[in-house]
């Protein structure tokens, strides 16, 4: 069975669980846990799939007995480790997975990126962008829809200016130094970082190479809300377990200590952008 169609039928457990606890809508249901009716919605049709907390949520709720929870976190997981393949991600190219991300950062009231290889999406340049997913396209062999899927990174910046949510990015200077891109499309990528560090509803920080790092972290990471989202080369790591999302808090606080923000930051973006 296909990745959608194991998804659907998984959305449809939910709903079925939902209709037998006695709540007639998903409106109904979104009041009594504590969500917004778009997200159940989307969750029993099987657009989006759930974080292992929202499952333990759910089955608490409709009073679901241990054995049908257990059944459904498993098979959470086992759809997790096959949709979050890169190959899996991408059948459909790179646009479909960027409105994908403007849903769960939609869902989102806080969003964290830490980056020390890439300019964080949320923040890229239109040409930037289209770089980074032609490359992707072809490391993956999928694909290459860059144009389209630039145009919805683009919409997913949307969030940089909501004052309803907290957004928090920090980049490694390395990001800069060993840029993916073109010297002039990198250039004017620091532009439009030096330009976004002045917007009230987002905290830009850069963590300069010549300094100490307090903590150790071998990759980049995203956090939304309560869960943790990881990219390496192969797929994509959710976790949602509150102890290994304090440990990406924990390591993001102290990365903020000595991450350059404010005039410090545009001075050392600036210094990267000045020519050699």
């Amino acid at each position: 069975m296909s990745i959608d169609k194991r998804q659907l039928r998984f959305g449809d457990a939910l709903r079925r669980l939902r209709a037998e606890a006695g709540y007639r809508t998903g409106k109904d249901f979104a009041e009594r846990i504590g969500w917004q009716t778009s997200k159940v919605s989307r969750l029993e049709k099987g657009r989006t799939l759930p974080a292992d907390s929202d499952v333990v949520a759910w089955v608490e709720a409709v009073g679901a007995d241990a054995d049908t929870a257990a059944e459904l976190r498993n098979e959470l997981a086992e759809l997790r480790l096959e949709r979050d393949r890169w190959k899996s991600q991408l059948r459909l190219g790179h646009a479909d997975r960027q409105r994908r991300e403007a849903v769960a950062e939609g869902d989102a009231s806080r969003i964290v990126t830490v980056e020390y290889f890439l300019v964080p999406g949320l923040v890229q340049t239109a040409d930037y962008a289209r770089a980074v997913f032609s490359l992707a396209a072809e490391m993956h062999e999928s694909l290459n829809d860059a144009d389209q899927a630039v145009r919805e990174r683009v919409r997913r910046q949307e969030v940089l200016y909501d004052p309803g949510k907290v957004v928090e990015v920090l980049i490694g200077e390395s990001a800069l130094r060993y840029p993916p891109v073109p010297v002039a499309v990198n250039r004017a990528q620091i532009d439009r970082l030096i330009t976004l560090s002045g917007l009230p509803n987002l905290r830009l920080g850069v963590i300069p190479l010549d300094v100490p790092l307090p903590t150790i972290t071998m990759h980049g990471y995203t956090i939304l809300d309560d869960t943790v989202v990881v990219e390496i080369n192969h797929t994509e790591v959710v976790a949602t377990d509150p102890e290994d999302v304090g440990l990406y808090d924990q390591i993001t606080s102290a990365l903020w200590r000595i991450a350059a923000e404010g005039d410090a930051a545009r001075a050392v973006l600036a210094n990267v952008a000045r020519p050699r």
